[in-house]
């Protein structure tokens, strides 16, 4: 059971905002062959899996069945992460029209029954399926396999020492947050469980988290 209570806070790594994040130097190297090759396989293995997703997207609701969002990576830096799309079509266009549906304080916007998410979709969504195409954000040097989960800029419009430590890391696939709660954190709770995973990141704290994500992703905990 999620208990807030015993998460960190912002202000819990007030005294090393100032410093850079740790250096991993070869662990950088082999988070790099592991991040390649572990996507390269999975991404392969999940490949029919896809194409049999993208068809019933395609045939729920006819359009592009990947949907491209900019999200900040490692420094600030910009770029294109893949999903599957789980939504109509041209639905951040329509966000207003669900702005009063929000259950989540800004920057964040969480929705348990948003009108705009396909059937498909919210299945995607639950069995967090339509995440797979980050396999190719990782392949390309975007991603990790662990990491903070991207932002959207906006989410990040005022940038502080907590922000810039946590971009001090590129993104991941897979995250502290993600086995810690999922949508029923809030943005401060999410910032500080970051922050938490730069402090004692490792190879092997990295393959914890994995087998955590696996298991929080079948059991279908916290998604939607």
């Amino acid at each position: 059971m999620l208990n807030v209570a015993n998460f960190p806070t912002v202000a819990d790594f007030a005294p090393r905002l100032a410093t850079p994040a740790p250096a991993l130097r070869w662990g950088d190297i082999v988070k790099r062959v592991f991040d390649l090759v572990v996507a390269t396989v999975l991404f392969l293995a999940f490949l029919p899996v896809l194409v049999v997703l993208v068809a019933a997207i395609c045939l729920e609701s006819p359009g592009n069945p990947i949907f491209v969002q900019h999200r900040l990576g490692r420094k600030g830096k910009v770029f294109p992460m893949l999903k599957l799309r789980t939504m109509v079509p041209h639905a951040e266009r329509r966000r207003a029209e669900v702005e009063h549906l929000n259950e989540a304080k800004a920057p964040l916007f969480k929705c348990k029954n948003d009108p705009r998410v396909l059937k498909i979709g919210k299945i995607l969504r639950a069995t967090s399926l339509d995440e797979l195409p980050q396999l190719i954000n990782v392949i390309l040097g975007q991603m990790s396999i662990v990491g903070p989960r991207p932002r959207l800029p906006h989410e990040f419009a005022k940038v502080d020492a907590a922000i810039t430590r946590r971009m001090s890391v590129k993104p991941g696939l897979a995250g502290l947050w993600q086995v810690s709660g999922r949508a029923k954190l809030n943005f401060d709770e999410a910032l500080a469980l970051d922050l938490q995973y730069i402090e004692n990141r490792s190879f092997w704290y990295d393959l914890r988290l994995i087998a955590r994500t696996v298991w929080v992703v079948i059991t279908l905990q916290g998604a939607y």
